[in-house]
């Protein structure tokens, strides 16, 4: 029997310092701090690793969470991994909402990529003080779109497992909506 899930309790990563991330997250994208839980032994370990575990609302009862660890070496990226592949990707209303958030950032002096067309949606890139990659959305794609994509996903992991390129009989469909949505 599969498991039933109900969405996220909490995605957490590695902070350098909780109270700059539960600033920088609640100043930038107005989450709320929740709660934090500090202990000096791992609850389900028993290891001894003091940490501060910080729970901030990302909204629709999403958690983001983050432990700060100041006995363990310094924090840093998987450095076999592109920078651009390991990010927190959040949801926001509109365009008109991803286009304010980016010139709300920028005053604050963040540099902000985009927004990048991804056909469905678009997004800005920015990083928190953490080195941590993060992606607001906004959704462009009409629900015809989106049940199109759905459509040849199957067909596209399959061409992908085999081929580990691109699959190219799905390219259309992508091309033809990226178009759509301009």
């Amino acid at each position: 029997m599969a498991i039933q899930t109900d969405g996220f309790h909490h995605v957490a990563y590695r902070c350098r310092d909780a109270k700059e991330t539960v600033e920088f997250y609640h100043n930038h994208l107005g989450m709320e701090f929740q709660l934090a839980i500090a202990e000096d032994h791992v609850p389900s370990t028993g290891a001894y690793d003091p940490y501060m575990h910080i729970f901030l609302e990302a909204g629709n009862n999403n958690v983001l969470a983050f432990f700060e660890l100041p006995e363990q070496p310094d924090m840093d990226r998987d450095r076999n991994t592109p920078e651009w592949v390991q990010h927190i990707a959040l949801r926001v209303e509109s365009m008109e909402a991803l286009l304010s958030a980016k010139e709300s950032l920028e005053a604050a002096g963040i540099d902000v990529l985009g927004p990048t067309h991804h056909g469905i949606f678009k997004s800005i890139y920015f990083f928190d003080p953490n080195g941590h990659r993060l992606e607001l959305a906004a959704d462009i794609g009409t629900k015809e779109q989106m049940a199109s994509l759905r459509a040849v996903a199957p067909d596209m992991l399959e061409e992908w497992s085999k081929t580990k390129k691109a699959p190219r009989h799905a390219a259309w469909l992508h091309k033809k909506i990226a178009e759509e949505t301009k």
